[in-house]
């Protein structure tokens, strides 16, 4: 069987409710689960989370919630491959096999289906690649970077670089912090995806936005409607 697994708790912090807080319309989680409906890639798409209202948003929008998650996986601390694991676990003890999973985060509005479908392919048929991770190549040379001294100042963190002309200077991509596409030893023997062999799903820098605090929420809000808009005229 293949799944998808869209991580939920219910005790964020800095945007409280932020998993079913509307956004443009729609709780914010319903966009992963949609994504991940319409990618077709997925024999069950379920939300693991400790919240009974997030569970009920969750099924509203299509998702399974086949159990709901315990407290030790709920705090600030709990990783994601340790809710991962811990569906896969489930899954196991009622002899369920699972073979292609896919970790998709519960604020990811601006995955499309055919990001998720482009990753479960990856995995389908390369099997000696352990994940297909969503990513994005940094906005500035990495190597111009700049660090804060203790007296105000700032400095060069490799002042090798200090005189490079940008487009002579190497790319570099950071995890988008969408989705994470393996099988499932994968999760269980590497503590994190990019230990292991993995492959790039590349997203433009508009379609990606780290949803942290409200300041981050109002400009992911502002690009999903100029977004939006840009495909319907």
């Amino acid at each position: 069987m293949k799944i998808a697994v869209i991580p939920a708790r219910g005790g964020s912090k800095r945007i409280p409710r932020k998993n079913i807080k509307d956004f443009c319309g729609k709780p914010m989680i319903a966009y992963s689960i949609e994504a991940a409906l319409q990618s077709d890639c997925f024999d069950k798409v379920i939300v693991s989370t400790d919240d009974m209202e997030i569970a009920e948003v969750a099924k509203k929008y299509g998702a399974e919630v086949p159990f709901m998650r315990p407290v030790e996986l709920s705090d600030d601390y709990a990783g994601t491959n340790s809710v991962v694991i811990h569906a896969l676990d489930y899954y196991e003890s009622i002899g369920v096999d699972i073979s292609i999973v896919s970790c998709i985060y519960a604020t990811a509005p601006f995955l499309s289906s055919s990001k998720i479908l482009d990753a479960f392919n990856i995995i389908e048929k390369n099997n000696d690649i352990d994940y297909a991770v969503t990513v994005a190549k940094y906005p500035f040379p990495i190597q111009r970077s700049l660090r804060l001294l203790h007296n105000g100042r700032l400095e060069l963190n490799n002042t090798e670089f200090a005189m490079s002309r940008s487009q002579d200077l190497e790319e570099y991509y950071h995890d988008a912090g969408q989705l994470y596409c393996g099988r499932p030893e994968s999760f269980r023997n590497q503590p994190t995806a990019f230990l292991g062999n993995v492959l790039p799903i590349f997203l433009d820098s508009k379609n990606i936005q780290d949803i942290d605090i409200q300041e981050d929420w109002d400009r992911a809000e502002l690009l999903f409607n100029a977004l939006y808009e840009e495909k319907n005229d």
